[in-house]
């Protein structure tokens, strides 16, 4: 089983996205892939349900996760920066090496592609 660890404000924009694209059975479909400063990348979304080979993660709220994305995302905390200078996911990594990067989508993409 994959565990992960949501701070405060990766919920925050977590719980915002959900309110304003989900409905009812609704998850928020996380694709993470090795890549970026940090290690990790990843792409979000929120879908009406699962696609295939997702898993549905019951953690501080609905997610689907790809296959790969459940082997990356174990034993990491999934922070949120909305500066003027970043703004997206930051994973913090225990086994990867350190960086404020997030890569892939953005809180900006995301508002833009409402």
């Amino acid at each position: 089983m994959t565990t992960f660890t949501l701070t405060p404000a990766a919920e925050r924009f977590i719980r915002r996205v959900m309110r304003f694209d989900g409905g009812p059975g609704s998850g928020f479909r996380l694709a993470v892939s090795a890549g970026g400063c940090s290690g990790l990348a990843a792409e979000f979304d929120v879908e009406a349900a699962p696609r295939l080979g997702d898993a549905v993660v019951e953690q501080n709220g609905v997610f689907f996760l790809p296959a790969e994305s459940r082997l990356l995302l174990d034993g990491v905390t999934i922070d949120f920066s909305d500066a003027p200078t970043e703004t997206g996911f930051i994973f913090h990594d225990p086994k990867g090496p350190a960086c404020g990067c997030g890569g892939g989508r953005t809180a900006q993409d995301a508002a833009q592609s409402r």
